[in-house]
């Protein structure tokens, strides 16, 4: 899947792989939350929060879920 940069949601799962490649160990929900509100404070919370919300669905080949509330990305990104 594609991420267009021109939207909101395509800037926040841009964000998104920016802070997973940062963290190889992988960042828990509430500071993945945190770090992208912090980076876009005029991005609604509840649209940060349904992005992450739909992670895994919209990215598995990227992203997953090692334990309850951690994302990763998948090894070979």
């Amino acid at each position: 899947m594609t991420i267009n940069p021109n939207t909101i949601t395509g800037q926040i799962y841009l964000t998104i792989f920016e802070l997973l490649e940062e963290q190889p160990k992988g960042i828990q929900w509430t500071e993945l939350n945190r770090r992208i509100e912090e980076r876009h404070p005029d991005f609604h919370p509840k649209t940060i929060n349904g992005c992450v919300w739909k992670l895994i669905e919209k990215f598995p080949e990227r992203v997953h879920k090692p334990e309850k509330g951690l994302f990763q990305l998948i090894n070979g990104e």
